[in-house]
């Protein structure tokens, strides 16, 4: 294998000759050997994001007298070559899950642009005599501000797009079977004790209301991650920026994300603190734990089928045992509910990450970037398949639904008007020793006549109220 040699503080080192990372990269590989999940694979957000804010400084660095038109122009194609051709997303091979606070990542960016710059303008990698990782790539920046503003990009991009392609189609998908049952008669449960009747499409629509309400709940959380510290460097204080970069490294870097990304009001703050990454998760975790809540209901709503509630019907997608014939499981929410307590479980990581840090820096932002654009991933794929393999094909047993509701002593809860609390407990009661309908009790004691009774317990009756 052909290597080329390069030197950073600790010594020379000999890397493969056909990559594009370097020595700084080479030692994070080493370094890192935690889960075997790379940034390439698993956060190939980051990567893009990481190409917009190279892209950005370079034009700042540029405008401000400090970067040559021939540097600039070669580590912009670099970017664009990252951005619209997919360059070199597999030249990230570092661990999801690494110490120094993203510096890894960061020279990891660093020394693939600048190979890419060196092709483009006719160089062998790693002639960093032409452009130079820090010097030129990274000039006016530290791994304390880009890493930052990359993952905030990253996230951002990942949360509005689990938000409006994937959670809402769900949305959709609920409020097109609650129209489809909206005339189903069923009975309305509290405390897992049957209540009063309702349809199944208020049912299945309320359950699109809890994810519309977290969808509008998210997309207004995620605008805090556009607040950024690029130009902050090592703390905060402007160190080793021109006068003017941050307003200008700022202006370019909206300008090549097409987002409204603006200055925190005070960068030393800004670089320190995390507490945005625990709201915008705040936010996934919220979705979470309503859609698992949806997950279970369909469950218990279609156990069964002759043994439990037995209402709905979904979709069957594989065999349930291997041995018990006929069975059937509900796979579809049970996976997405494990989904969801993984999402819930990053939460915690997020919040406990965004506690640890210190000082000047928080040196945990790597697994603060993981659960964030884990939970986004998850929860998107889990919508899609619950939407693709469970909602659309949600059927229901129509006459088991209405037996339930005709045969409940809950519905005497109508006759209260006209008979009085104390004597519908006193119904409610011989219904129970019984086994008798509610009907059939007041029938028998002349309380009411068959017309009132059909009147007070007719279907717009019950769902009206």
């Amino acid at each position: 294998m052909k290597t080329r040699t390069e030197t950073d503080l600790l010594g020379e080192r000999d890397v493969p000759a056909d990559v594009y990372w370097g020595v700084h990269t080479l030692r994070a590989i080493e370094n890192f050997p935690i889960s075997g999940r790379t940034i390439s694979t698993e956060a190939p957000d980051i990567i893009q994001a990481y190409a917009l804010v190279k892209k950005a400084t370079a034009m700042a660095n540029h405008d401000l007298g400090k970067l040559s038109e021939e540097k600039m122009e070669a580590i912009v194609w670099a970017c664009d070559a990252i951005l619209d051709d997919d360059r070199c997303m597999d030249q990230f091979p570092i661990d999801v899950f690494q110490g120094g606070a993203g510096t890894s990542v960061n020279m990891n960016a660093n020394e693939v642009i600048a190979n890419l710059a060196l092709e483009h303008l006719g160089y062998e990698k790693g002639r960093y005599d032409i452009i130079h990782p820090n010097d030129d790539v990274n000039m006016s920046q530290s791994t304390n501000d880009t890493y930052p503003t990359a993952v905030r990009i990253a996230s951002f991009l990942a949360l509005r797009k689990f938000s409006r392609k994937h959670l809402t189609p769900l949305v959709d998908a609920l409020e097109g079977k609650a129209h489809e049952f909206k005339d189903v008669l069923k009975m309305g449960r509290t405390q897992l004790q049957d209540a009063v009747p309702m349809t199944v499409g208020q049912e299945i629509h309320a359950f699109s209301v809890l994810l519309k309400e977290e969808k509008r709940h998210m997309e207004f959380l995620v605008t805090l991650l556009l607040e950024v510290n690029l130009g902050a460097t090592a703390i905060g204080t402007e160190i080793n920026t021109p006068k003017g970069y941050v307003e200008t490294v700022t202006k370019h870097l909206a300008e090549v994300t097409g987002l409204a990304v603006h200055s925190s009001p005070d960068l030393i703050e800004a670089t320190s603190d995390t507490g945005d990454y625990v709201s915008a998760h705040a936010a996934l975790k919220r979705v979470a734990v309503k859609l698992s809540k949806i997950c279970n209901d369909l469950r218990l709503l279609s156990s069964g089928p002759r043994a439990g509630f037995g209402e709905y019907r979904l979709p069957e997608r594989a065999a349930g045992s291997s041995i018990m014939p006929a069975k059937v499981n509900p796979i579809i929410p049970e996976v997405v509910n494990q989904v969801c307590f993984k999402v819930i479980g990053n939460d915690l990581t997020v919040t406990l990450a965004a506690e640890a840090g210190q000082l000047q820096l928080n040196a945990m932002e790597p697994v603060i970037a993981q659960s964030m654009l884990e939970s986004a991933n998850l929860l998107s794929a889990a919508t899609d398949t619950l939407r693709l393999h469970c909602v659309n094909g949600i059927q229901v047993n129509a006459d088991t639904c209405a037996g339930y509701v005709h045969n409940s002593i809950g519905i005497v809860t109508f006759l209260n008007t006209v008979l009085g609390h104390a004597m519908c407990d006193e119904i409610g009661r011989e219904c129970a020793a019984t086994g008798k309908s509610v009907r059939d009790v007041v029938a028998e004691r002349g309380l009411l006549t068959e017309k009132q009774l059909d009147e007070l317990l007719s279907f717009d009756a019950m769902i009206i109220g």
